[in-house]
């Protein structure tokens, strides 16, 4: 993975850079995010919110559906909207930064595919991350150090 992440929204407006490795990566394969990203999965870098140093620009915050029910809150530029990056549950403390926003999103792989239940039949999944039909228990999965950081940054 490339040392430098900087990425931005599709006009520009909104420029970022990543100061950390993210803490961990999903591609998720739920209907919401087929329907959100008009794809078939979004990849989600999850990372500290104070691990992202904003460049240019200032995402604004739309709410966002949620089938959980916990909130979704989607951080879009004003100007083209492009989703730079989501806060689930507003855990103020943590981003899940579409990796499609990066300057190089071929940068960062995923760790993990979720939700493959309603996967798209033609996607093959053989790229040796492990698969879940809905999700995974993090402790099992993430390395310590991923928990760790995640623990800090949540306040403990």
């Amino acid at each position: 993975m490339a040392s430098d992440l900087t990425g931005g929204c599709s006009c520009g407006a909104i420029r970022y850079r990543l100061t950390a490795a993210p803490i961990f990566v999903h591609c998720c394969h739920c209907t919401q995010c087929q329907r959100l990203t008009g794809s078939a999965f979004v990849v989600n870098a999850l990372i500290e919110t104070s691990q992202i140093e904003m460049l240019s620009g200032e995402p604004q915050r739309t709410d966002g559906p949620s089938e959980s029910g916990r909130p979704h809150d989607i951080y879009r530029c004003a100007a083209c909207h492009t989703a730079v990056w989501s806060d689930y549950g507003r855990r103020g403390y943590l981003r899940f930064v579409r990796v499609g926003t990066l300057d190089d999103p071929s940068s960062v792989s995923p760790d993990v595919h979720i939700f493959t239940r309603s996967k798209q039949p033609w996607v093959n999944l053989s790229g040796g991350a492990p698969a879940f039909d809905v999700f995974y228990e993090m402790n099992k999965l993430w390395p310590p150090e991923a928990l760790a950081r995640r623990k800090a940054a949540a306040g403990g």
